[in-house]
């Protein structure tokens, strides 16, 4: 009898799609779209501009559905290849595991468009024959050590939420392929009140981090728009970045000390000193290592005491061009507030559809006049105004001087304060814009995100390339609707900024979209990176982007990246593929 556990995640989290099973976007009967659920402030709210904005913007019908396979049939899944003498081992170890189809599959893929789409028609590729939870460093230490001597092929799994097709089993692999949760592993095992650091395993995810370490008085500030199911582990292996990276920093700065099992034993530091001078940082290594070296199991990080005051506002603009311009002059006077996110038309139009109905005539009311001083009195064109959503964080008369210091840059490129009410609904919908990908695949529209970072000079020529040639290839490649090409400029810094394209088309009337829209983004990545952007900002390479790695770290890079593969996984133990 195998050591057989039952994951709540199962149970709560959807198979074939995004996020939580009881949260979702649909149209009700009177053909009105509503958030469902009790999870969110937009959870059970009527946006009643969301199905018009659908139907102008990508030539849907509400007639014409293409719904999900509902459940997963263990048919589709093929038998799992099994490495007795491992499985033998491992239940020595108490350590629990199963091979139930159901969660193979769950952790046999990511968020990439085609793995979505691919379950929601009931097609499951490859996936690994075993699931293993670890429940401490031990175990991970235990468990390579029995793929080691077994020959048996690890994949770690944190939150489930890459979107670089990092998860996926590689469909040549004959070994037994075992996926290693570390979502057992999520406690915070210390906290540091005089050094302001803490220790955690790294399977927590990162609500749970930010709400344990508030019981406390502290928070990390890394809150990444996943932050909900990507884990801390999943955090370092791909140099995540979050939204408040402005204060807070990115991984890479917050990360004192990573614990990390190899194959070859265990990488750590041997001290906790603020920086080091020793060599090439280890961390440097395990940091955007995405799993092709080993399992990261714990680590050391900076907390804050959360802060005593936020405050979150918006600024509309005549246009980008002037947008763009009002960010890089607060990023070269470093006066960035925790947040700054810059969307374009398209997304500030995208935003206005997720407005919730109001149950106000005079909230209506004033909402007409804002729209009639704005566009009217001011004369911004509504097919060219952009929004900035911000949020201020630390002590109140800090807070308020700095608000003040931005709305004055902010004025000098033609911006307007456009509320609070707007900068904080445009942070809510970070997390509940995903589940709209869903609904669109509901009515044949398919889409992504991808991310590029990028010097200042190129912002505007990268955001008007990409969205052309996104929009040209639709139309040589048989896209019968005109598709939606949109970016927003999400981080600063001081050489460059962050930009997030989103792109999604009709699918109706091609016969593999799936590969219509993997030519797309291909073509998109090839424009990032023919106006000098980066190959990713934070989500990593995986085997999405793997191909243009040789050009993004160089010949050199790459051997040096090899070599170290080499050394600490010769046998190829942690054999996902990525990067290399």
């Amino acid at each position: 009898l195998l050591h057989c556990v039952s994951i709540p995640s199962l149970e709560i989290m959807k198979w074939n799609g995004w996020g939580y099973s009881d949260t979702k976007f649909l149209f009700n009967k009177k053909g009105q779209a509503e958030f469902t659920g009790k999870r969110y402030k937009l959870s059970g709210m009527i946006m009643p501009a969301l199905k018009d904005w659908l139907e102008d913007t990508f030539g849907t019908n509400l007639q014409h559905k293409s719904p999900a396979t509902p459940i997963l049939t263990s048919s589709a899944v093929q038998p799992p290849t099994l490495n007795e003498a491992f499985v033998e081992e491992l239940k020595s170890t108490g350590i629990p595991f199963s091979h139930d189809a159901e969660d193979r599959v769950f952790r046999a893929h990511g968020h990439c468009l085609h793995e979505i789409f691919a379950l929601r028609e009931g097609k499951v590729g490859r996936v690994p024959d075993l699931v293993v939870w670890p429940n401490c460093h031990n175990d991970v230490v235990r468990i390579v050590e029995l793929a080691c001597k077994h020959n048996v092929c690890l994949i770690p799994y944190g939150g489930g939420t890459s979107v670089s097709s990092g998860l996926e089993c590689p469909p040549e692999e004959t070994r037994s392929i075992v996926s290693l949760d570390t979502s057992q592993m999520s406690r915070i095992l210390w906290i540091d009140e005089k050094n302001l650091t803490a220790h955690m395993e790294a399977g927590i995810v990162g609500q749970d981090l930010e709400r344990l370490l508030n019981e406390s008085g502290y928070c990390t500030g890394h809150e990444p728009d996943s932050m909900e199911f990507s884990s801390l582990g999943g955090w370092v292996a791909t140099r995540a970045s979050g939204m408040k990276k402005n204060i807070y920093g990115n991984i890479e700065d917050l990360v004192i000390r990573v614990k990390m099992v190899t194959p070859q034993g265990v990488i750590e530091k041997s001290c906790l000193g603020p920086r080091m001078s020793t060599g090439p940082d280890i961390h440097h290594f395990i940091m955007g290592s995405e799993g092709t070296l080993g399992v990261v199991t714990e680590v050391t990080m900076k907390i804050r005491p959360m802060p005593e005051y936020q405050k979150y506002g918006s600024v509309v603009f005549p246009n980008f061009e002037q947008g763009v311009a009002c960010l890089r002059e607060v990023a070269k006077q470093r006066c960035a507030p925790a947040s700054i996110r810059l969307m374009d038309n398209e997304q500030f139009k995208f935003g206005h559809a997720l407005k919730p109905q109001v149950s106000s005539m005079f909230t209506s009311f004033l909402d007409g006049l804002k729209t009639f001083y704005i566009t009217k009195f001011k004369g911004f064109d509504p097919n060219c105004l952009c929004v900035a959503t911000l949020l201020f964080e630390g002590h109140r008369e800090k807070v308020l001087q700095h608000e003040k210091q931005v709305y004055d840059i902010a004025a000098q490129f033609g911006g307007l304060a456009a509320g609070e009410d707007n900068g904080q609904r445009g942070y809510m919908l970070t997390f509940v814009i995903a589940y709209l990908r869903d609904l669109g695949m509901d009515y044949y529209v398919i889409g992504e995100s991808f991310e590029t970072s990028v010097p200042w000079d190129r912002v505007l020529d990268i955001c008007r390339n990409v969205k052309l040639r996104i929009i040209q290839e639709c139309k040589d490649k048989g896209v019968q609707f005109q598709p939606l090409a949109s970016c927003r400029a999400t981080q600063t810094y001081d050489s460059g900024a962050c930009v997030y394209f989103y792109f999604a088309f009709n699918y109706r009337g091609l016969s593999d979209p799936v590969h219509v829209f993997e030519e797309v983004e291909h073509a998109a990545r090839e424009e990032i990176l023919a106006n000098g952007g980066s190959l990713s900002h934070h989500h990593g390479v995986g085997k999405l982007r793997k191909e243009w790695m040789r050009e993004a770290v160089s010949n050199v890079g790459m051997g040096m990246l090899k070599s170290v593969k080499d050394y600490v996984d010769p046998n190829n133990i942690f054999g996902n593929r990525n990067l290399l």
